[in-house]
Formats: structure tokens, sequence, C-alpha cells
């Protein structure tokens, strides 16, 4: 396929101009603020910088951040904004630090984890998804908690094994976006307003990291020879 605009190539182009269309549909069916906008669309730009493997995911994952921890507090889901500034804007930092170390003739080095790593990273998510589901399940209000922790975890494990470099994230988050797109089915079917649209963008995820692991699995071999 022709490559164009630098490395990118006429798919990703094309499926850059599709994603950043589901947020600014999504906006616009939601009736969203340009916050919320810049919010989502900066949150679009980091994932599909980050299956390329380009350096730039951070600066947009770093607005991102901040921008959905705001959010996240005047909506009092402050275990998000916990999360958010506690979690996720430190290793922004320690993965633009990380990744700009293993750049090599203007390409991300991306690696394989071993057959051990990948049984300690399975037994990590299966105990944090179910002891953090049976705390939830104490909060008056909570729903679907353990769908709730598999979700949150997997977001956790996930993003640490993106900063080191491994191509497995994108099978963690494949699943993570399979989990919250079932998630949000079941608040659709209770209820919820956004639970659709939810659903679409979520689904758009779940394409993204698909891609994201064809990428960068061709990345990892490449880096082995």
């Amino acid at each position: 396929m022709k490559k164009v605009l630098g490395g990118w190539k006429m798919f990703e182009v094309v499926w850059l101009v599709l994603f950043t269309l589901v947020a600014v549909s999504f906006t616009f069916l939601s009736k969203d603020s340009l916050f919320g906008f810049t919010v989502f669309i900066t949150g679009v730009l980091c994932v599909v910088l980050t299956a390329k493997g380009k350096l730039t995911s951070y600066a947009f994952g770093m607005y991102n951040t901040f921008g959905y921890a705001y959010l996240a507090y005047i909506n009092g889901l402050f275990g998000e904004v916990m999360l958010n500034l506690l979690f996720f804007v430190p290793m922004n930092f320690i993965g633009f630090y990380m990744w700009k170390k293993n750049f090599q003739s203007g390409k991300l080095s991306m690696r394989q984890m071993e057959h051990s790593g990948m049984l300690l990273t399975l037994a990590v998510c299966i105990a944090g998804s179910l002891l953090l589901g049976f705390g939830l399940s104490f909060i008056p209000g909570q729903n679907s908690p353990y769908i709730d922790a598999v979700t949150t975890v997997l977001s956790v494990v996930a993003t640490i094994l993106m900063v080191r470099r491994f191509k497995e994230q994108w099978l963690l988050y494949i699943v993570l976006n399979m989990f919250t797109v079932l998630l949000w089915v079941i608040r659709t079917l209770e209820g919820s307003g956004e639970g659709l649209l939810m659903i679409v963008m979520w689904s758009a995820y779940l394409i993204n990291a698909a891609y994201g692991y064809y990428n960068w699995n061709k990345g990892a071999k490449e880096a082995l020879l």
C-alpha cells in the first residue's frame, strides 16, 4: 500500500479521518461542550498515534489525562480523578522518557514478552480483577462491579506494558475494549441515554486496538532481526 505523509499508509490516514469523524459525531449528538470535544479528540489522536508507535502520542495523552480528570471531577467521579492524576499523569512522563530512549532510526523499538511474563501478567489481571470487583460490590449504587474491575485493572496493566514497549499491551486493550462495550450494552439495556454513543466510541477503540496489535506485532518481529 502506498505510503503518505512520511511513513503513514493511506489506510492509516483514512482510519484517522474516520476515527476523528466518530469523535465529531459523538460531540454533536451528545451536545457536548467544546472542551469535552478537545478531551475526546485528543484521546482519539493518542490511541491512533500509539498504534503507530509515535512519540507525539504522549503530548495528546497528557492533555487528555488532565482534561478527563477535570471532567470526572465536576461529575463527582473522584476515583477516576485519582486514577488519572496519580497514575496516568506520571506514566505519561515515564512513558515519554522510556520511548524516547528507544527510538532507532526514527522508529520505536518494540518488544515481545516471554511466556513467563505473559503468564504473570494474566495472573495479575485475573487476581486484581477479582479482588477489585469484590471490593466494588460493597459500594452502594455500583453497577456491574466485576466488569468495572476488569476494565480498570486491564487499563492499568496495559499502560504499564505500553510504557515498557511490549506488543502484548494491545491484547489487553482488545479485551479491555470488549468488556467496556459489554458494560455499556448492559447500561443501555438498563436505560442509559449515553449508552449507544459509548458503544460506538468503544467499538472504534476496539478496532484501533486490533490494528495496534497488528502493527506492533510486525514491529516486534523486525526488532528481533
